[in-house]
């Protein structure tokens, strides 16, 4: 593992200081980016850095310095010697006083870099009991406050699941955990779109980019019937489903090994697209 924090390079990531009245570890006020590492390129990190400024914008954290970052993520990248990595990066409204309100402190800017194990590439998912708030005002921030998620991930997997999908208030399809959500039906493939309330995904805007797929409003009762279904991330790519909730699929099916193709190649040709 490699690790930057506030402008040095960690020799010992386990002993690297960030103040216990950081605002990220208090009360969540932060937000951050993971961005797969391949042959020692961060892949799409224009867009990751992007969507890194609009979240800190919309938690109204000041402005990242995105040259800052650049850098930071060069410094770390440059010592990794594996194939693949896991690079995150967590920008929080830095030290202040025990309570929501921030400090006068300046904020804590972390990039760190650890393997990325492969992934299978099919999986299953369940649908949890609880809903996200479509109109929430952290819906489609990327922040750390990440409590609701941890709890859903463990649902599934104590379920067999690798992945946890929601519904909205409206009772519409909204995402996973940290994942976007695609299904197939009648040959075509669908998304929820932002105004469901998920989050804007690197990948996901690639496959509907890449793929011919459709955003729609779909109620979450499409799992049960849809031909298809595939999840999207930075650490998935384009991964198959082959159970929802216990209902098996065909996986990949034709249209999702399509996408995973089509993905695989257009990532491979464009580092950063």
């Amino acid at each position: 593992m490699r690790l930057w924090v506030n402008g040095q390079l960690v020799t010992d990531p386990y002993a690297a200081a960030v103040s216990p009245l950081d605002h990220g570890l208090t009360v969540g006020d932060g937000v951050f980016e993971t961005i797969k590492v391949v042959d020692g390129a961060p892949f799409a990190l224009r867009r990751h850095l992007e969507r890194l400024a609009r979240s800190a914008e919309g938690l109204g954290l000041e402005k990242p310095d995105l040259d800052q970052v650049r850098e930071a993520v060069a410094e770390v990248v440059a010592g990794w010697d594996q194939p693949t990595g896991r690079l995150r990066i967590t920008y929080t409204g830095g030290p202040a006083p025990l309570g929501s309100e921030r400090g006068e402190h300046p904020p804590t800017l972390m990039v760190g870099l650890t393997e990325l194990p492969p992934r299978p590439d099919t999986t299953a998912v369940v649908v949890v009991p609880w809903l996200r708030n479509e109109r929430g005002a952290l819906t489609g921030l990327k922040t750390t406050s990440y409590g609701e998620n941890v709890k859903a991930l463990a649902f599934a997997a104590e379920r067999g699941a690798s992945e946890a999908l929601f519904a909205n208030t409206a009772g519409n399809l909204c995402e996973g955990t940290g994942s976007n959500v695609f299904v197939v039906i009648d040959g075509r493939m669908y998304t929820p779109p932002l105004s469901a309330g998920c989050l804007a995904g690197v990948t996901r805007a690639l496959v509907l980019e890449w793929c011919d797929a459709e955003e729609k409003d779909l109620p979450v009762s499409v799992l049960e019937d849809a031909d298809e279904v595939f999840l999207t991330s930075t650490t998935r790519d384009v991964q198959a489903v082959h159970a929802v909730d216990g209902r098996k699929l065909d996986a990949p099916g034709p249209l999702t090994a399509q996408a995973m193709q089509v993905f695989a190649r257009r990532a491979a040709d464009n580092v950063d697209p």
